[in-house]
């Protein structure tokens, strides 16, 4: 499995407005160019909910559904595709307040399920995958530093 991790510090802004603003999952199209297409189905303010994503990839796109479990309380939310082009996708989101900036954790582990494509497939999709999360949370906030505290 490939994992993918990508820590910011978003400078002056509370965590449960970053948690509210990463879930908003619709404005991603507008906020990194990899995605064509983010579809919620259901989202807060239940505890659960799914979203069906399009992202350029190669040549082509990559498609998945996943279901996602929302913990607002605990700054968290963890994500699993439930069909899609990927053989297994799981990850989270992870906030917290340090002083008056808020760190933000996402990671996610993936496998296409083609070992003799692994070596061509994984480093492209972690990219992709890297590149929309950085794109997407420095166009939700200004000021955003990649790479942790």
């Amino acid at each position: 499995m490939r994992q993918v991790t990508v820590d910011a510090l978003i400078p002056g802004e509370r965590a449960e407005t970053v948690f509210d603003a990463v879930l908003r999952f619709e404005r991603y199209p507008d906020l990194a160019p990899h995605v064509r297409t983010a579809v919620v189905h259901a989202g807060p303010p239940q505890p659960r909910g799914s979203s069906s994503w399009e992202l350029y990839f190669r040549s082509g796109l990559l498609r998945w559904t996943e279901s996602e479990e929302y913990d607002r309380e605990r700054l968290h939310i963890a994500f699993r595709q439930t069909e899609g082009d990927f053989d297994e996708l799981a990850g989270s989101w992870e906030l917290r307040q340090t002083g008056e900036d808020c760190a933000l954790h996402f990671e996610v582990a993936f496998d296409f399920g083609i070992p003799s494509m692994e070596g061509i497939l994984d480093p492209i999709a972690e990219r992709v995958v890297e590149e929309t999360v950085a794109w997407a949370v420095s166009g939700l906030f200004t000021g955003v530093t990649l790479g942790g505290e």
